[in-house]
């Protein structure tokens, strides 16, 4: 099921909109401020976005602006603005539509329709299927080298991301310090194994629900560490 975020400052609106695309079969998610909608669409994973222009807080092209740093997320940018120079904008920074209040909530779930099948037909021809490794919540693209707990995506650095993934992709195989430091560090940090204690420290704030009780990486004293699965 595609999940939809609208941003909308206008309850009435968001009601409607939201009506009429969980009557389609979407599941919706709702914020009525700019900071909050903000927060959402870059943490989140959303199908597409709804976003009005004029917004308390943060506006619609500064949410716009920030996501597409990030995501390639389809916008669609909704405003009371009939000037071509908002249209303008909002396309330039990276909006895929603009829609001009009111319109038909018929018209809006259609064009939803549109650009996630557009956007499908551009991943799907474009960019091979992603490598995807899921274990009880944890879900990691080796491919986009993106890691999401429970469907909130985490940051990781290059080697915290290369560790998880290489203990991740061989589950239940204890390893030691030095064996995990010789794959995954290059030659001139021989010598520091400590650096992979401190990752794995790292990784599990990141990963594990209480890091004195570990339910992925686990300790095998005197030993090394092993992925459970």
């Amino acid at each position: 099921m595609s999940r939809i975020l609208i941003v909308e400052d206008e309850e009435t609106i968001a009601d409607l909109e939201r009506d009429y695309l969980e009557l389609s079969g979407f599941e919706v998610e709702v914020a009525n401020d700019g900071e909050t909608g903000l927060e959402k669409a870059l943490t989140d994973q959303f199908d597409l976005v709804i976003l009005d222009l004029m917004l308390p807080g943060v506006d619609g092209f500064e949410i716009c602006r920030e996501v597409r740093q990030k995501k390639n997320t389809p916008i669609i940018m909704v405003s009371a603005k009939k000037d071509d120079i908002d249209k303008i904008r909002g396309l330039g920074l990276g909006a895929d539509d603009y829609m001009t209040k009111p319109f038909s909530p018929s018209e809006l779930v259609a064009r939803v329709k549109a650009h996630l099948a557009r956007y499908e037909r551009l991943i799907g021809s474009n960019v091979q299927t992603n490598d995807i490794i899921e274990i009880r919540g944890l879900k990691i693209d080796t491919t986009a080298r993106r890691v999401w707990v429970n469907g909130e995506e985490k940051a990781f650095t290059t080697k915290e991301f290369d560790l998880l993934t290489f203990l991740a992709g061989h589950p239940n195989h204890v390893y030691t310090k030095d064996e995990l430091f010789s794959e995954i560090w290059d030659m001139e940090s021989i010598g520091d194994i400590a650096t992979v204690t401190v990752h794995i420290k790292k990784i599990r704030e990141k990963i594990e629900y209480d890091t004195s009780k570990p339910q992925y990486i686990e300790t095998i004293w005197g030993v090394g560490y092993r992925f459970k699965v």
